[in-house]
């Protein structure tokens, strides 16, 4: 597994007015989706592309593109969905499905309620959007989701997570091609599963329903 933790001070920035608690949603919303973009920008080093050549309105000059087939992005259901906007942005020309899962807040165990994908992923660049790498459970399940669907080329982007979640990503995906992408990695989970310092559930706090 590739791990990078995106060291710039603007991603720093919104992530400390992200923790605040005293952050509204709206706001909170907005810059989910500014920090997205930023960490998109790192997920996509290695997007697949294909030479093409144009005109330009002086000479003929050859480019990229983005290849056939197109990478699909999957927010993870319903905290990753307040990051899909911030994605799309950069790369419009992706497709996006779908991946519900809920936690059960005793087990901390993970399970899938719905799903919107196609049914064969292979050579497919899979880019998955979950805010919060807690103990792993979640993430590492919508990993498996799309490998048995034929998936090759995973990268999760995550704005914070805990090194419990790095080290349990890590060790399930061993011998698979899995970048992950974080903003920042905090000092650890609590007893219920949190990330401490974190920034509370972020779900809640996108919507409103804290």
């Amino acid at each position: 597994m590739r791990l990078h933790v995106a060291d710039h001070p603007l991603i720093t920035h919104k992530l400390t007015v992200l923790r605040d608690e005293r952050t509204p949603s709206p706001v909170f919303r907005q810059l989910t989706e500014e920090l997205v973009t930023l960490l998109a920008y790192e997920a996509t080093r290695n997007v697949r592309v294909s030479e093409i050549t144009i005109r330009t309105p002086v000479t003929e000059t050859t480019g990229v593109k983005i290849s056939e087939p197109r990478p699909i992005v999957v927010p993870i259901l319903r905290a990753g969905l307040g990051m899909l906007d911030g994605m799309v942005k950069l790369l419009p020309t992706a497709e996006v499905g779908f991946l519900g899962m809920v936690r059960n807040e005793e087990t901390l165990e993970p399970t899938t309620y719905a799903e919107r994908l196609p049914a064969d992923l292979s050579d497919r660049q899979c880019f998955v959007l979950d805010p919060m790498l807690a103990t792993g459970g979640s993430l590492g399940m919508a990993i498996d989701f799309l490998f048995d669907r034929g998936a090759q080329d995973v990268t999760a982007i995550c704005l914070l997570g805990a090194p419990e979640g790095v080290a349990a990503i890590e060790k399930q995906v061993a011998g698979r091609d899995v970048t992950l992408v974080l903003g920042a990695i905090d000092e650890r989970l609590n007893e219920r599963g949190y990330i401490v310092p974190g920034l509370g559930d972020a779900g809640d706090r996108l919507y409103g329903t804290v």
